[in-house]
């Protein structure tokens, strides 16, 4: 039913925890099947320098967080708002058509966190 990325990223998930003190941390939601992911970024340099993340949710949830906070790393702030559902879909090797929502919650919780980011 899952790729083996989901399953890696799931078991042995990426970047789990707090940041001390982040640059931005964020909170995003699906009211519809109750899945809570939050976002830590720490920026230094115009760059992401941490990024850690905690998800209240499925297996595809925790699978797209790990996934979304080991992507961002080291990436520059100005690249990020390119970033998709369906390119972290890709990257972990796709998503049944039911778990969709899993990679909407990782990209909202980045969009959040690139408004908190803006000047």
């Amino acid at each position: 039913m899952y790729s083996e990325q989901i399953l890696d990223h799931f078991h042995h998930p990426r970047n789990v925890g707090e940041i001390a003190e982040p640059t931005a941390v964020v909170e995003a939601s699906n009211p519809v099947c109750g899945d809570l992911m939050k976002l830590w970024i720490l920026v230094e340099g115009g760059r992401i320098a941490d990024a850690k993340f905690k998800v209240e949710g499925c297996i595809p949830a925790v699978a797209c967080g790990s996934w979304l906070a080991e992507a961002i790393k080291s990436k520059p702030v100005s690249e990020l708002a390119t970033l998709s559902a369906e390119q972290i879909e890709a990257g972990l090797g796709g998503l049944p058509p039911a778990s969709r929502h899993a990679s909407a919650l990782a990209i909202a919780a980045l969009r959040k966190a690139l408004e908190k980011l803006r000047p």
